[in-house]
């Protein structure tokens, strides 16, 4: 059962850029009330998908450089990472069918 794994900026590159896997990435703020919605929902994806994607969550605040680099305007945002690029982007709360579709249209 793999399970979200939380990372700092030091641990981004590692972590997002220089893996063979597919990473969605997870923005999020402790102030962010819509971000408690969609957390279960990150969880849940994580263990889903733990054949095939790889699933991180940074806390904004924390962690301007790598905010910075993807461009986050608002939180909650994912980030799907495919060797060192973006695959594609989301901002704003989205529903579990939601993010069900967005993973589904951008794994192969």
């Amino acid at each position: 059962m793999s399970s979200v794994v939380e990372i700092t900026d030091p641990q981004f590159a590692q972590e997002v850029l220089e893996t063979q896997e597919t990473v969605l990435v997870y923005f999020w703020a402790a102030w962010c009330g819509p971000c408690r919605l969609v957390s279960p929902s990150i969880q849940w994806a994580a263990q889903t998908y733990s054949d095939r994607l790889k699933v991180v969550k940074l806390e904004i605040d924390p962690n301007p450089q790598a905010v910075s680099q993807c461009q986050v305007e608002g939180v909650p945002a994912l980030r799907l990472f495919k060797n060192k690029q973006i695959l594609s982007t989301y901002e704003g709360a989205l529903s579990k069918q939601q993010l069900q579709e967005f993973i589904d249209s951008n794994l192969n």
